[in-house]
């Protein structure tokens, strides 16, 4: 009974990643075919999710390189959008005292979303916050978006030769609205995403380029703090 319950406890980071693999695999294909259909090289496809590794980041920059925008203007929106990076990394920190220095620096580069809710939420319910369990959680999700991402962008390319269409176009668009969605679970976080929608659109036929997202991003944002203090 013991070494069972040692051998769960040694793959309780793989186990834990299981649902962000299932979750990992369609939209990781998704973003390679679109980025292939959208111009981009199978290296730079899996190098985007190599080192950038934040899918909304890569289906915004996929997206925005063809369009042909500016790279400041990516290298700011992509910037702006993964700003709750910090909290995230700052919720993590107080359960990471106990683990080297030299892990930190690595392990923070594999938070994503998922990564955080799932790790979170296990360290909560008294998983110890030790390197095996981060390691096996962070880089079973990591390994999973990279390969998704190469099938994907290798599916993409003979897409891209047979001049199929497989409607894959829709995935950033129903991604950010699920993810709207899921946001919205009281009245002041839903005059948030109706003011920065609504100030972003507007912003279009005033701001040339895309800065009407950051900025946009930024006046909710701040919009949410006066809510969240005064309200």
């Amino acid at each position: 009974m013991l070494e069972e319950q040692e051998e769960r406890k040694d793959y309780a980071g793989i186990r834990s990643a299981i649902p962000i693999v299932i979750g990992y695999i369609p939209i990781g294909f998704a973003y390679g075919v679109l980025g292939i259909t959208s111009g981009l090289s199978i290296i730079e496809v899996i190098s985007l999710s190599l080192f950038v590794y934040a899918g909304s980041a890569q289906f915004i920059a996929v997206s925005l390189l063809s369009t042909g925008v500016d790279i400041v203007t990516i290298v700011s929106t992509i910037f702006i959008v993964n700003l709750r990076h910090f909290l995230y990394s700052t919720s993590l920190s107080r359960y990471m005292k106990e683990i080297g220095r030299h892990h930190i620096p690595l392990l923070s580069f594999f938070i994503t979303d998922e990564t955080y809710a799932v790790s979170i939420t296990d360290l909560q319910n008294g998983q110890k916050p030790d390197e095996s369990y981060f390691y096996q959680l962070f880089l079973t999700s990591y390994i999973t978006w990279v390969l998704s991402s190469l099938v994907g962008a290798l599916s993409g390319s003979l897409l891209k030769t047979s001049g199929l269409n497989w409607g894959l176009d829709y995935a950033l668009p129903a991604m950010y609205i699920a993810l709207l969605f899921m946001q919205l679970a009281d009245f002041k976080k839903f005059i948030v995403a109706v003011f920065s929608g609504a100030l972003s659109i507007a912003l279009i036929y005033l701001i040339p380029g895309n800065f009407n997202v950051i900025i946009a991003a930024l006046c909710g944002a701040s919009l949410g703090v006066v809510l969240e203090r005064w309200i």
